[in-house]
């Protein structure tokens, strides 16, 4: 992939971001989704790229969404995977809370995982902890190794999980155990990316979430010499088969970073909708003006861009604003 393809696609997320970042605290998540995938999918077809969608997000919700096989970018270019989720958190925008973003997941063609839009156990860390984590291993060893390698005390540990109820009996032993729990309530693309970015204080992600997450959390995590392990969790014959039809023999079979991303390249990008640990959100500034807060990563390089921009909404006719 060619270099400059990693700040074409801020320009997608920065669209995004600003589209749906119209619809906070309003109330109405599709109308933020829509607004984001609308913008994204008009902004894509000024990239310089064959692309191809093969991780979309809005199956479970029926949601509007950039679909699966889908074909983006003016047809020439590089030959690209494309993994999209418009809006991570469309009900956090909905209700005004943090940690929103528009991200977007690019790596060369046949290298990402077509993971399902299904649940998926999922183990992150940062660049010291890599290597040395398994998502089968019990909880409180996990914690002893990310502690020794980070060189924290156990309760200096900070442990960041989805607060929903299938995940009581793992926070009550991470507590046990002296570390402490950070919960978040949606947008776990972001909370897997904290563990390798050190301004966060977040040194481990655990819990089962989107499989679509998964992925691209993980093509961000190869930019930052992190690391993930992951397995599908099919909750259905229908699951099962679909499992099978990706090439997984064990639909249950511990996928590593490198089933999830293959190859050494995939770029990742991620605009703030709303402030968060990562992030700052889209600000308007007045006079029809608004500020984007974004990051870009290259695995190949391992650089490391945030980018701070302002844009003058009235020249900008490919946004769905009001």
């Amino acid at each position: 992939m060619e270099r400059e393809l990693a700040l074409e696609i801020v320009r997608v997320t920065e669209a995004a971001a600003l589209a749906s970042a119209q619809w906070m605290g309003r109330g109405l998540k599709n109308e933020a989704d829509q607004a984001a995938t609308s913008a994204m999918r008009a902004m894509f077809d000024s990239v310089n790229m064959k692309g191809t969608v093969v991780i979309g997000e809005g199956e479970l919700d029926e949601a509007p969404m950039l679909y699966i096989g889908e074909k983006l970018g003016i047809g020439n270019g590089p030959d690209v995977d494309i993994a999209v989720d418009p809006l991570e958190g469309t009900s956090i925008v909905a209700k005004g809370h943090p940690n929103a973003m528009a991200v977007v997941a690019v790596a060369d063609r046949g290298t990402l995982l077509h993971a399902p839009d299904m649940y998926m156990e999922k183990i992150a860390v940062g660049p010291e902890a890599a290597g040395l984590v398994r998502l089968d291993d019990p909880i409180e060893k996990t914690i002893d190794i990310v502690a020794k390698m980070t060189n924290k005390r156990v309760n200096d540990v900070t442990v960041i999980i989805q607060e929903r109820e299938r995940h009581q009996e793992l926070i009550e032993r991470i507590r046990a155990k002296g570390a402490r729990v950070k919960l978040f309530g949606d947008g776990d693309v972001g909370a897997a990316i904290a563990t390798a970015l050190p301004h966060t204080g977040v040194d481990l992600f655990i819990g089962t979430g989107g499989a679509p997450e998964g992925v691209i959390s993980a093509a961000a995590l190869k930019c930052l010499g992190g690391d993930m392990q992951a397995r599908l969790v099919p909750y259905t014959d229908e699951e099962f088969e679909r499992c099978k039809k990706m090439g997984l023999e064990d639909p249950r079979q511990i996928l590593y970073l490198d089933d999830l991303v293959r190859g050494d390249d995939a770029i990742f990008a991620a605009t703030g909708v709303s402030s968060g640990e990562l992030l700052e959100g889209v600000r308007f500034l007045g006079g029809d003006v608004a500020q984007t807060d974004s990051i870009v990563m290259r695995a190949k390089t391992k650089t490391v861009r945030y980018i701070k921009a302002h844009h003058h909404l009235e020249h900008k006719p490919h946004l769905v604003m009001e």
